[in-house]
């Protein structure tokens, strides 16, 4: 832009300078081999005749009076307001009587030609034509009268011809002008042509096949400046575009495949609970233990189909950001040996032995929405539980204190995940299991919700393990520090 602008300015200017230039050297060198010696008195050219025409106005008001009134002449104050109207145009007066200065308007330059002036003449009262002098570049015209006292007065308008400027010379610069106008007319066209026109044009075509949905065309140029800018911006918006499409597309393969886990996880329990409710009605229940039995599998049915349910819920929270918080400070001590109470029994029945362990200080305390925290753990420990491939299996869950925080560790002993899928674990509909089965099957979005909670409520988690061995789930809590006030 910048260059643009002192291009449009600078351009014509300069031209303007240079034609100037070239036009007032040829002008001079003409009038000086055109012009005349040291009191010439024939006629000039009709060149030199312009470029003097300053001193026309002035010698014709003097002839006039020198032909009416020749009295008035004599008046010095006269004289010197026809001087001072003269005089910005680098001209002045002298009035010569007999062989004296009777008055001059530039009494310095005066003396350096008045030995070279004209000598009265009778007969001829004026001379138009003028004279002349090529070595003081002083052109002179004269008008002869007599003073009142009958001596001979002589009026003489000098002129410095090199500070004039000619009608030749405005001529000249306006065609010059009107010449370097259309010269950088046209080469600013071809140059906006081609700089902004053009690659205007190139990303107009390439916007509409974005608008055609071809994320594939790419605009490649090497302009800088602005256009430049303009190109760069238009491919990090289809490199953004294509990318956003993919994962668009990525999505929805991933939400089909959801909804079928989903459909089928939940079409598990129901055709479980069905055929132990068709046992019950058939009789094939036929005494109070298996009764109790069936009654109790179609019990846990029901809570995993409640799950299921419970999942999709959250996850239509994280779509949308609606995930409720109810954040209060929770003491870490009270509240982990809650929940490991309340997880320790469902372990105890399945035959899973279970750790704790709280390194933190008995007031230490967090800023969290319990509920949710209670989904992050029973999560990771259903996992845990899904998992589990041990005769005699273990989790251990363990506080740590870590100055202006918490880090809590989720460790079990069970099949373990390899290790390149443990990053990408908490992606959504991620599942480590190639074939799927109701016994480990699942929706793939556990561990999704688990860690935005977990970054929602200002923290992070990660996993490690080695498959065959076990996992461990770790995840980063900020403790609430109360400020304490000077008294």
């Amino acid at each position: 832009m910048q260059v643009t602008f002192l291009s449009i300015i600078l351009l014509p200017l300069i031209l303007t300078m240079m034609a100037f230039l070239v036009i007032v050297l040829y002008l001079t060198n003409s009038y000086q081999d055109g012009m005349v010696q040291d009191k010439d008195h024939s006629i000039m050219a009709d060149n030199m005749q312009e470029f003097i025409n300053t001193t026309d106005r002035a010698y014709f008001v003097l002839q006039e009076q020198a032909r009416m009134d020749p009295r008035q002449l004599e008046d010095k104050e006269y004289l010197a307001k026809i001087d001072k109207e003269i005089s910005r145009k680098s001209t002045y007066l002298i009035v010569r009587k007999d062989d004296g200065i009777y008055y001059t308007g530039n009494m310095a330059a005066a003396r350096q030609i008045f030995n070279k002036l004209p000598a009265y003449n009778e007969q001829e009262l004026s001379s138009e034509t003028g004279y002349y002098y090529n070595n003081l570049e002083k052109y002179v015209k004269q008008i002869n009268f007599r003073f009142s006292d009958g001596g001979a007065g002589s009026i003489f308008i000098v002129t410095q011809v090199y500070s004039l400027i000619s009608r030749h010379l405005l001529v000249d610069m306006f065609v010059a002008i009107i010449a370097i106008l259309i010269f950088t007319s046209i080469m600013l066209t071809q140059w906006i042509q081609r700089s902004v026109f053009r690659p205007v044009n190139d990303l107009n075509v390439a916007m509409q096949k974005i608008k055609d949905g071809n994320l594939d065309y790419m605009l490649r140029s090497d302009e800088k400046g602005e256009i430049g800018e303009l190109y760069d911006s238009y491919e990090d918006m289809r490199l953004r575009l294509k990318e956003s499409e993919a994962e668009k597309k990525e999505n929805i393969e991933r939400n089909k495949e959801m909804i079928s886990n989903i459909s089928h996880d939940l079409k598990t329990p129901i055709t479980a609970i069905k055929g132990y409710v068709e046992g019950i009605i058939d009789g094939v229940a036929d005494t109070p233990e298996k009764v109790d039995k069936y009654v109790k599998t179609i019990y846990n049915k029901a809570n995993d189909m409640d799950r299921l349910i419970n999942e999709l819920t959250i996850y239509s929270g994280i779509d949308t950001n609606r995930i409720p918080y109810n954040f209060h400070r929770i003491n870490v001590a009270d509240y982990f040996g809650d929940c490991v109470e309340e997880v320790g029994l469902d372990l105890e029945s399945k035959n899973i032995k279970l750790n704790y362990s709280n390194l933190t200080d008995v007031d230490t305390v967090i800023i969290a929405d319990p509920e949710q925290m209670k989904k992050v753990i029973n999560n990771i420990i259903s996992n845990s539980i899904k998992y589990m491939d041990k005769p005699q299996g273990t989790i251990a869950i363990r506080i740590l204190d870590r100055t202006d925080s918490i880090q809590v560790e989720i460790e079990d002993n069970g099949k373990g995940i390899a290790q390149k899928d443990l990053q990408r674990i908490f992606e959504r509909f991620y599942r480590t299991d190639a074939s799927r089965n109701s016994a480990q099957g699942g929706s793939g979005i556990g561990l999704s919700i688990v860690k935005k909670i977990i970054e929602d409520h200002g923290g992070y988690i990660w996993a490690t393990g080695r498959e065959g061995e076990g996992t461990c789930m770790h995840f980063v809590l900020r403790k609430y520090i109360e400020l304490s006030q000077d008294k």
